[in-house]
Order: structure tokens, then C-alpha cells, then sequence
């Protein structure tokens, strides 16, 4: 069904759409036309700060002796690789820089610290999901393909091991984020063999080259204290995947995240699409460190409005689509990352059962059993 037809928005007329789509228009043109020189300076900053700290920490997981100097420099590694994870290659890929025109700083360019293929993810994340955000059968980021998200994706036998499944893919998030921009590249240059064969040599390029880094050239570095180097690196990319999973899933699968059936881009306008990535999206409270940690994504909401302005701005963007929610008596879905996370959890863990065991209950995604369509908003949480 259009997002305007749903009972739970259905004060809000054709008009009322088009003037929030406005008014998010003009959020869009004021930070674009302020953007130079601070913001800048800013990813540039950011950029030195993580590749210092990343020479810092391995310094002192080489030199240090102590069981501490191993822990403080393994941790400071694992805070490197997750800012260049998220706020560096997640936002530059997304094209938020490519206004400075720096060829370092360019997402055609830029190549993460990860096993996925940068510009597979690219296809797979900016258009597969941002496009589609939420859509059961189109984006595939909803569940990964491995984990049921909501009762609109049939119940399967093999859905009792998402809970395991989950897990896994917590602790290997790095490597599921490239099987899964290798999947969707298959998809998008198929029938061409050819193609589909260069993106798999790609990928296997990229996995020997991150995996010879990680665990072979660096830790030969250390000589004969190379046992102690691989589990550092060993434990930080851990450490990353862990956080970077933790955040996305904060981001789409608590409570009020809705889910879309594809009947949703029948005439979808850009209004309209506006409202479903409002809906579809949620956000976790963050001061400054740990929204500078989780690259901006503690504002999810504002990302998926506007995935390609800067996320040093996203702070200053909420503000204006919090006033907004407000303004069209819209749900602003979020909370603590606890909360959000615990909801997470519950979610993963209910629809893990057929559909006729877990009993209703007053709140949150488990219990919905709304029919195909997007799914029931009562249950959002709206913060002031």
C-alpha cells in the first residue's frame, strides 16, 4: 500500500506529504550550501586522527611487554578500525565528500580496511538498500538474508538457528557485509558471466590482500613476537565487526523501524519516499563520543533522509527533522543503545519460532501480524 494509506498516518493528506517533502528539500539545499572549509578540515582531521592512532596502537602492542600494554593497544587498534569502518569508509563511499573534489577523499576512490569490495558495497548498500529501504523482497539488507526481521518474510525450519546464526554473523560482520555485496553484484552484472566472474576474482583479491595484511605481514613485523601482533589484530577486527554490527542493527531492526511490502513503489513520489526512510529507520541517543564512534549513525534517521551530506552535520540536521515530527505528528523512533539493542535481540529471537507460537503481546515488532503491507505504528516510541 502507499505510505500515505496507512491507518496510523492517515492524518496526513497528499498535501501535507508534499510540504514535509518540501521542508526536507530545504533542509537538503541549507546544508549543502553551507558546506567548505570546517567540514573539510573535519574529515581531514578525522582522517590523520585514525591513521595516527592506528600507528600508535600498533606501536604499542610491539613494544610493550605487559599483559595491559597488549590490552590498551589491541582496544586503541579496534577504536581505529572502527572510525575508519564507519565514519571514514562508510560515510566516503556514500559519496558525502565528493563536493571537495579530493581524489584521496572520493567514494569512486576510497577502499576500506575490510574484506567487502568497496565498490561492490556500493551498489549493494547506496542503491540496493537506501533506495529500497526496508522493502521485504527488495532490500537486501533486511535480515542479510540470514535472520528473520518481520512476520512479512515467511517463517522457515531453517529460522530456528537464527539466534546462532546471529552470533556468527555479530562476530564475522565484516566478512557478511562482503558476501553480501558480492551477492548483489552478481545480481546486478548477470547473465554476463564474464562480469559475475570478475566480481568473484575481485572479492578474492580483496580477501588475500586484507588477510595477508592482517595476519601475515604485519605480525612478520614483529618478528619473534608475531603470536602476539596476530591476536591483536585478531581481536580488533573482532572488536570492530562486533561494534559495526551493533550499530546497524540499532539503526533498522528495533521497534518502530517499519517494514514495506514492494506495492510501496507503485507512484512512490520523493515525498513519500522521505516518509519511508523516516519510518523505516531509528536512531540511538549519543553524546559526542559515541556519536563521532559509530560515524554519525546514531542518527540513522537523518542518514537515510540524507545519506550523502557530511555526518558531522547529521547532529545539526536532526534538529530540524525532530521539529518537524513534531510539526506533522510524526513518530521520531529512538532510545539508548541498550534498549534499542535489547529490542533488537527480542526481535531476532521471537520470529526465530513459527509465527503461531509467540503470543501476542502489547508492544514492539514480535507481536505484529499485520498483513502484508507496512507494518503498525502504534507501537513507536516518539522522544522529545
Amino acid at each position: 500500500m502507499a505510505i500515505a494509506d496507512v491507518a496510523a498516518y492517515a492524518h496526513l493528506s497528499d498535501a501535507d506529504v508534499e510540504a514535509l517533502g518540501a521542508e526536507l528539500d530545504a533542509i537538503r539545499s541549507d546544508i549543502e550550501e553551507s558546506l567548505g572549509g570546517s567540514d573539510a578540515a573535519y574529515i581531514r582531521r578525522t582522517i590523520m586522527f585514525q591513521r595516527t592512532l592506528d600507528v600508535v596502537a600498533r606501536l604499542i602492542i610491539a613494544c610493550t611487554r605487559s599483559r595491559t600494554g597488549w590490552l590498551v593497544g589491541t582496544a586503541s587498534l579496534a577504536f581505529a578500525k572502527s572510525v575508519e569502518n564507519m565514519e571514514i569508509g562508510h560515510n566516503v563511499g556514500h559519496g558525502q565528500w565528493d563536493w571537495m573534489n579530493d581524489p584521496e577523499i572520493h567514494s569512486s576512490t576510497w577502499e576500506w580496511d575490510m574484506v567487502g569490495v568497496s565498490s561492490q558495497w556500493r551498489y549493494s548498500h547506496n542503491y540496493r538498500h537506501h533506495v529500497f529501504s526496508n522493502i521485504v523482497g527488495v532490500d537486501d539488507d533486511l535480515g542479510f538474508g540470514v535472520i528473520r526481521v518481520t512476520r512479512d518474510q515467511t517463517w522457515k525450519p531453517e529460522n530456528l538457528l537464527q539466534p546462532l546464526r546471529n552470533l556468527l554473523l555479530a562476530s564475522i560482520f565484516e566478512w557478511g557485509i562482503g558476501l553480501h555485496g558480492i551477492h548483489s553484484e552478481r545480481d546486478r552484472v548477470a547473465p554476463d558471466a564474464g562480469k559475475v566472474s570478475q566480481a568473484r576474482r575481485a572479492f578474492a583479491r580483496k580477501i588475500a590482500r586484507q588477510s595477508l595484511k592482517d595476519y601475515v605481514f604485519v605480525p612478520a613485523l614483529s618478528r619473534s613476537r608475531w603470536r602476539r601482533t596476530l591476536a591483536a589484530n585478531a581481536t580488533a577486527n573482532l572488536l570492530r565487526n562486533l561494534w559495526a554490527y551493533v550499530v546497524i542493527f540499532c539503526g533498522h531492526f528495533p521497534d518502530g523501524a517499519e517494514k514495506f511490502s514492494p506495492d510501496v513503489l507503485d507512484k512512490e513520489t520523493k515525498s513519500e519516499w522521505y516518509l519511508r526512510q523516516m519510518l523505516g529507520a531509528a536512531n540511538f541517543n549519543a553524546g559526542p563520543l559515541l556519536a563521532f564512534s559509530s560515524g554519525n549513525l546514531c542518527y540513522q534517521i537523518e542518514h537515510h533522509l540524507f545519506p550523502d551530506l557530511p555526518s558531522n552535520r547529521l547532529p545539526q540536521i536532526a534538529e530540524r527533522v525532530r521539529d518537524l515530527c513534531d510539526k506533522y505528528a510524526l513518530p521520531y523512533t529512538t532510545g539508548s543503545l541498550v534498549r534499542q539493542y535489547l529490542q533488537v535481540l527480542r526481535t531476532i529471537h521471537t520470529l526465530a519460532l513459527p509465527d503461531r507460537i509467540p503470543p501476542a503481546s502489547s508492544g514492539g515488532a514480535p507481536a505484529d501480524t499485520t498483513p502484508p503491507g507496512v507494518r503498525s505504528g502504534h507501537e513507536r516510541t516518539l522522544e522529545a
